[in-house]
């Protein structure tokens, strides 16, 4: 049991890199924004995974906190993986560039926490390890969307 908790935590074990294992995990996000991407209702489904993925992180997130002795473990990519598919929230599914360019933006607000996100690490709980995250995934998704408006020739933002 503790094997399947530690995969879903992890992300199918991403979170267990031994590099940059945030990084990593968001990549989970990406697999799961691009086999979500072509479908009829991509918005829908996009939050209803977000959503499933929040509560089961929530509920999870004390027992990976003991296992790992510690606040907010590194291995914990369940944060990140709904942080991403926040930043790539689109009526349609996202294009390519849309992936790519929301990794790098999610990580650099995942990564510099700005205000107020860094509060809400203080959160006790699932909720600290996760809205932080799902903070960071609401900036990105602003800064997209704003890239979209001042850009919507720089190639296709949607499938």
């Amino acid at each position: 049991m503790n094997r399947l908790k530690l995969a879903v935590v992890t992300c199918g074990f991403l979170g267990c890199s031994p590099v940059a294992p945030g990084t990593v995990g968001t990549l989970g996000g990406v697999l799961i924004a691009f086999l979500l991407a072509g479908t009829e209702n991509y918005l829908l489904w996009v939050l209803v995974a977000s959503a499933a993925l929040y509560l089961v992180g929530r509920a999870l997130a004390p027992w990976a906190e003991e296992r790992a002795r510690g606040k907010d473990p590194g291995f914990f990519v369940l944060d990140e993986v709904i942080g991403y598919l926040v930043t790539v929230t689109w009526v349609s599914g996202p294009s390519y560039m849309t992936l790519v360019v929301g990794f790098v933006v999610f990580r650099f607000f995942d990564i510099v926490k700005p205000p107020p996100l860094r509060r809400l690490e203080r959160l006790g709980g699932g909720d600290g390890i996760l809205l932080d995250d799902v903070g960071a995934g609401v900036y990105g998704l602003l800064v997209l969307a704003i890239a979209r408006v001042l850009l919507p020739d720089a190639g296709s933002w949607s499938v």
